[in-house]
């Protein structure tokens, strides 16, 4: 899928999540279709992330639990915009993750997301992340909501 436009950039974004830098790691969103659950975030991937200074400095390689915590933060906008504004996504269970090819600075991600189910309590999300249309990472994501406050 190819996606010019922005939907959020990274000041919306940081409204509707509670990571910040270091970890938040969606600089914006090209897509959005609530009614099919789905959502495309981009991390652009730079040499000067933190990471690549000890995650194999010689041949820097993103940590493939931070892609999928990318992929994560994504569900949660997906989460948000479908109207779960007073609540925010917490982990609960990684299954299915298949880490296919390493990602490098330079590379933009493309974080697709479907929502197989989203309900007041949490749900469960499949999840890519691509670079040019090849499959980096994938996995299934389970969440729980809570409510803002209590976090």
């Amino acid at each position: 899928m190819s996606y010019n436009k922005t939907i959020l950039d990274h000041r919306q974004i940081a409204k509707i999540l509670p990571h910040r830098y270091p970890f938040l790691l969606v600089d914006k969103v090209i897509h959005i279709d609530l009614e099919k659950g789905e959502i495309i975030g981009q991390k652009n991937v730079t040499i000067n992330e933190y990471f690549f200074n000890g995650h194999f400095p010689k041949v820097p390689i993103m940590p493939g639990v931070l892609v999928i915590e990318a992929m994560a933060q994504t569900g949660g906008i997906l989460v948000h915009q479908k109207g779960y504004v007073e609540k925010t996504a917490v982990l609960l269970n990684i299954s299915n993750a298949k880490f296919r090819r390493p990602i490098f600075p330079g590379d933009i991600i493309n974080l697709e997301i479907i929502a197989v189910h989203i309900s007041g309590k949490g749900g469960k999300i499949k999840a890519k992340a691509k670079v040019l249309e090849k499959i980096a990472v994938e996995a299934e994501l389970s969440f729980a909501l809570i409510e803002k406050e209590k976090l």
